[in-house]
């Protein structure tokens, strides 16, 4: 029984340990592999948390299923009611933490579209009035497709092919879904503490995707790094609308000199080298270890309880 517990305790612990490898392999991979890997790595791990919690609060559900009451469960096994009350605490506090993260998400991207109102659109962009400075992308709705929505201020800021390189960035987070990513993200990250740390990481590589994508549309990586900073700097000066960072991905989010510095750079190669081996491997490793102990430590339990009954009945 010992070894069922240790297993539960290894699920919770191991989130702690797989975020700063998952930062460290995300920076030696391509923005897209990087942030598929962010997302992949924060779902597992807080089902593998998530699990484990649901695996001892069915302990005393077992007993009963196998005509066992629960007064003789903790007769014969002491730890097993508090451990399950304490994991049903758990897993309640974590199912209204996901809820109201939900919750805001929707909530957010409902009060998006309302300020969008009835504005036609010239196919996927529209273009609002205004003197703030501000673009981003709006995820679909409803059966309504996604936007790029661009104030007049932001058009006026820029030069006719800065405003190029700003369309081609937002429509790359429609077209990649990088929403989704991002909502994934804040809801493990909201099921589980240790995962909070990978947030702002996966911001950061969804808008090196789309900056990648509109270096490439205009051809020129110098030209896309100019028109990044100075839509940034012109957003910065703006009081645009409060956005949770993630969900309504705009161009001026995430540490815009790291961007800047990297577009000014070489397009990002295949990987490769013996630091990028050993940190997959260190990150795939504990990740199997979070959800193999999630799933064995569930198992475990359910077996020790039938032994528990067996060793009951047989008296």
């Amino acid at each position: 029984m010992s070894l069922a517990l240790a297993l539960v305790a290894l699920t919770l612990l191991c989130p702690w340990g797989a975020v700063p490898a998952a930062r460290r392999l995300a920076r030696l991979l391509p923005p897209r592999a990087a942030s598929l890997a962010l997302t992949g790595a924060a779902v597992l791990l807080a089902g593998g948390a998530v699990a484990a919690l649901v695996g001892l609060l069915h302990v005393p559900v077992l007993a009963s299923l196998e005509r066992m009451p629960v007064p003789q469960l903790a007769a014969a096994w002491p730890v097993a009611v508090p451990v399950a009350c304490a994991a049903g605490a758990v897993l309640a506090v974590q199912a209204v933490l996901v809820a109201l993260r939900w919750r805001g998400q929707r909530a957010l991207l409902a009060r998006a579209w309302e300020a969008v109102g009835d504005r036609t659109a010239a196919g996927d962009l529209l273009v609002v009035p205004g003197a703030d400075a501000d673009a981003f992308a709006l995820p679909g709705r409803r059966g309504r497709g996604g936007r790029v929505i661009v104030t007049a201020g932001m058009i006026r800021a820029l030069g006719r092919t800065e405003r190029d390189v700003l369309l081609a960035h937002e429509r790359a987070h429609l077209s990649g879904r990088h929403h989704l990513l991002s909502c994934a993200t804040d809801l493990a990250a909201a099921a589980h503490p240790a995962l909070r740390g990978l947030r702002s990481e996966l911001v950061f590589h969804l808008e090196r995707w789309a900056d990648e994508v509109a270096a490439a549309s205009v051809g020129d990586r110098r030209v896309a790094a100019t028109a990044i900073a100075r839509a940034a700097l012109a957003s910065s000066a703006s009081t645009g609308p409060d956005r949770r960072p993630g969900l309504l991905l705009s161009v001026s989010t995430g540490p815009v000199p790291r961007r800047v510095e990297a577009l000014m750079g070489p397009a990002p190669a295949a990987p490769r080298g013996r630091a990028l081996r050993l940190s997959a491997l260190g990150l795939v490793a504990v990740v199997v270890l979070a959800v193999a102990s999630g799933l064995g430590s569930a198992y475990g339990l359910h077996e020790y309880v039938e032994a528990v009954v067996r060793a009951t009945q047989g008296r």
